[in-house]
């Protein structure tokens, strides 16, 4: 099934992005880079639960590997329990999300963290989400930006929880209007490492207002071709989010 602008169900947002899923590997006949590619993309939300993949033929052909490296990579995620593969009429490889990580599991993962570890990824993710909003803003089309503005009424209905979902895909799509396939892979590394994580402190009430104020004051600024602007502003809206996890990460420890 298909929403309304084509999308698959499930899919929140991100048209832009979902196209770095297929792009062409930069190294050849990697079973380990095509697994990546693919899970990285069905663990950040890019490819919807049930959603088809592509026959394994133009797989191959898209991401410039070979037939047999992309058979491999599938029983890798197979066995990861993130791809399902069926036979017989309307079979092939379908996508299968991950069990949603519990609160508590999350906390889990917040305490094994140190804030040196959580201020390093945080770093390393302010400058590649500021660097994509600087190039969305000197490079995105009118229809681009119109994209990512459609992309902001996700957020008031998101509901309680899904916050972190809607932060991810904002910035996925900021990253691939910055017309950079390797910004966008970064990005996409990034939200799977922390993503979940980095708006965890967020989910409580007026968040999704404040979020779709902020989006909104970084869009303004990209419509505008202000890449400084952009930068600036999204570096201190995913900044503001890591201060606040290492603040929840002390509250964790002293709760402990």
């Amino acid at each position: 099934m298909a929403d309304h602008r084509g999308r698959p169900d499930g899919v929140t947002g991100a048209p832009l992005a979902r196209s770095t899923v297929f792009a062409p590997l930069d190294q050849l006949g990697r079973t380990e880079a095509v697994a990546r590619r693919l899970r990285d993309a069905i663990t950040v939300g890019l490819l919807a639960d049930g959603e088809p993949l592509p026959p394994e033929t133009d797989l191959a052909e898209r991401l410039g590997v070979a037939t047999v490296t992309i058979r491999e990579a599938l029983v890798a995620l197979r066995s990861e329990g993130l791809v399902e593969t069926r036979r017989g009429r309307g079979g092939g490889s379908f996508v299968r999300h991950p069990v949603a990580v519990g609160l508590a599991a999350q906390r889990d993962r917040l305490r094994s963290l140190t804030l040196a570890e959580i201020r390093d990824v945080g770093d390393h993710y302010t400058a590649i989400a500021g660097s994509a909003a600087r190039l969305a803003a000197e490079r995105s089309s009118p229809e681009e930006v119109d994209v990512l503005r459609e992309g902001l009424d996700v957020v008031s209905s998101a509901g309680p929880g899904g916050l972190h979902r809607v932060e991810r895909a904002f910035h996925l799509e900021v990253a691939a209007a910055a017309q950079s396939a390797r910004l966008t892979r970064s990005e996409v590394l990034l939200q799977g490492e922390i993503g979940t994580l980095l708006w965890l402190a967020e989910d409580a009430d007026g968040a999704l207002t404040l979020a779709r104020a902020a989006h909104a004051v970084i869009l303004d600024a990209v419509a505008d071709a202000d890449g400084a602007r952009a930068r600036t502003l999204t570096e201190d809206h995913v900044q503001s989010a890591v201060e606040r996890l290492a603040e929840l990460r002390l509250l964790e420890s002293d709760a402990g």
